[in-house]
């Protein structure tokens, strides 16, 4: 009998540890787990849990939404690269990908390593606005008044080292200007400060804006966008408006994976999310968030991402950008 056991035992081990739960085959066992980065409520989210009911009518099984919000997006990154369970994925945006690795020393992940990408599903697209008062008529005024008084324009960012931080700064380093950044905790907040004539810009989502935009209150004077968006009142593109090249810059939306996820997972839920985002549906549902539908699977993702983050290195770079 002991002769026997031990090759048993080892038999019995080795089923073990080939039983790692791949969802997309096994999706009546373990449900999805997609992590979003941010609170409850946010355009994000709402892309996340739109999603995962489509993907539950197309694959079966629970989809379910983890916000694990802290750090810049840092924190939901780590827990999906560290997670072994073959059916965690994250909701991923430059943040955590493509800008904080320029911005800190030291990071609890390596995004070219431990994190695979899956699908790229939207673009959430930033604008440069102002108070509906302001006397900037264009961004032509906005870049001549930068010019003739040097750090005197000021614009709001929803935080130092966001997106929108960046944003701003590839936009004043483009035309040789000096725009003065002035940080806030969010949208709110700085929204609050342009209609009151605090900051006499902002850059910030077309989500955040378009609210201040239907009520009359605030005017958007470019999208950094590759084609107008009809839900700001078609304002001109960045790259239209200034004639500077590389404006057009897809604040990207995607789904990855740990990188140790099996290859046939991966595929199977690439495939799922590039039919759902081809939907007519999932258009008109994401444009009513002031989002926009940009369908790809891993190696699209992959694209966006090493082009991303090469654009925000060089400008943290010839900004002398640093983060507290």
């Amino acid at each position: 009998m002991k002769l026997l056991w031990k090759p048993l035992a080892l038999g019995l081990v080795a089923c073990l540890a080939t039983a790692t739960p791949l969802w997309a085959q096994q999706a009546n066992d373990k449900p999805l787990r997609i992590v979003v980065p941010f609170a409850p409520g946010g355009a994000q989210d709402v892309i996340a849990r739109y999603l995962g009911a489509k993907l539950t009518e197309k694959l079966g099984g629970t989809v379910i939404v983890d916000n694990k919000a802290g750090a810049g997006g840092i924190v939901a990154a780590d827990a999906v690269a560290k997670a072994t369970d073959g059916a965690t994925v994250l909701l991923a945006t430059g943040g955590a990908i493509t800008i904080t690795p320029h911005l800190q020393a030291k990071m609890p992940y390596d995004p070219a390593h431990d994190l695979a990408p899956v699908a790229l599903v939207g673009d959430t697209p930033m604008t440069v606005a102002v108070r509906t008062e302001s006397p900037y008529k264009s961004l032509a005024d906005v870049l001549r008044e930068a010019k003739a008084k040097p750090g005197q324009v000021t614009y709001a960012s929803t935080g130092n080292g966001t997106v929108s931080h960046l944003t701003g700064a590839l936009l004043a380093q483009a035309a040789g200007v000096n725009l003065l950044h002035v940080p806030y905790r969010g949208a709110a907040p700085a929204l609050t400060d342009l209609l009151g004539g605090q900051v006499a810009l902002i850059v910030t989502s077309a989500a955040s804006i378009e609210p201040m935009v239907a009520s009359g209150k605030a005017r958007v004077l470019g999208t950094f966008s590759r084609a107008a968006l009809p839900s700001l009142g078609t304002p001109p593109t960045v790259a239209e408006a200034t004639g500077l090249p590389g404006m057009d810059v897809p604040v990207w939306v995607g789904v990855m994976a740990p990188a140790r996820m099996p290859a046939a997972g991966i595929e199977k839920l690439s495939a799922a999310l590039v039919e759902v985002c081809n939907l007519p549906e999932t258009k008109q549902r994401f444009a009513q968030l002031g989002a926009v539908n940009t369908c790809g699977g891993g190696p699209a993702l992959a694209k966006v991402i090493s082009e991303d983050s090469q654009r925000w290195e060089k400008v943290i770079k010839q900004g002398g950008i640093k983060v507290d």
